[in-house]
């Protein structure tokens, strides 16, 4: 795993892409250089009464003009001074934390719901293999016109104002897809019913986990989940999702 960066980075372009939801380009040293799909950074509010970062997941990497971009919601106040930044600030970022998604040259299945989106767009940009790329959304839509660059795109709405009504399993018993690999990453009902299909269907399946997260390097065990197998970090059946993960095989976590 590459080693992580802290870095004062460059804002270069930011917008809100919908209610909301904030995209943010940021031009590093070396942290776009050495990021995979599927990892995330940990940026520092310039607020000095919010110490720990904020972990955000990669978007894009664009390692040509060494520029990660962030797709991110504001939930809190750190995410909101995030969402006042301009272009031309300076930003406090570690990374690239934690693993990637593990890319195999199979049918896939791109599967991002909510917020979990946005780490899919480069894993479907690089992956070599047939892609069917689904998206869950509870109502207004985004990035689903930049996923179509890459594959097949198939929207589900909760409110059925796009694509299928329903989730992204809807969507999948709908169109009568098929893979053979399951990459997702979205909330924890989402990626607890793909591995449920995935094990039922004879499919590998990899799920990137949200969490809270406090130190995003695996020294304060905020950000644990039960695992199948001892964990040689802490002798129990635990694993970091900041340091084991985001990115696990299904049957490695316990998502119940």
């Amino acid at each position: 795993m590459p080693e992580k960066r802290m870095e004062k980075a460059t804002i270069v372009r930011k917008e809100e892409i919908s209610s909301g939801i904030f995209d943010m380009r940021i031009q590093t040293e070396e942290i776009a250089q050495l990021a995979k799909a599927g990892q995330f950074v940990a940026l520092y509010c310039a607020d000095g009464s919010r110490l720990l970062p904020r972990p955000i997941s990669i978007c894009e990497i664009d390692r040509q003009e060494s520029c990660i971009r962030l797709v991110f919601r504001v939930a809190g106040r750190g995410t909101e001074e995030f969402s006042r930044m301009q272009k031309g600030e300076k930003i406090d970022i570690m990374g690239p934390l934690g693993n990637g998604f593990p890319q195999k040259e199979q049918d896939a299945f791109v599967i991002g719901g909510g917020i979990g989106i946005p780490p899919m767009l480069e894993l479907a940009k690089q992956l070599k293999a047939k892609k069917q790329i689904v998206l869950g959304y509870r109502d207004k839509l985004f990035l689903q016109e930049e996923f179509q660059q890459y594959g097949d795109v198939f929207v589900a709405t909760e409110d059925g104002s796009s694509g299928t009504k329903g989730n992204v399993l809807d969507a999948i018993a709908e169109n009568q897809l098929k893979a053979d690999v399951i990459y997702a990453c979205g909330p924890l009902p989402m990626l607890r019913a793909l591995k449920q299909y995935a094990a039922e269907n004879g499919i590998t399946c990899y799920v990137s986990l949200e969490e809270r997260m406090a130190c995003g390097i695996g020294a304060c065990l905020g950000c644990v989940c039960k695992s199948k197998e001892t964990d040689a970090h802490t002798n129990v059946k635990n694993k970091r999702i900041c340091k084991e993960g985001p990115v696990f095989e299904a049957g490695e976590v316990d998502l119940s």
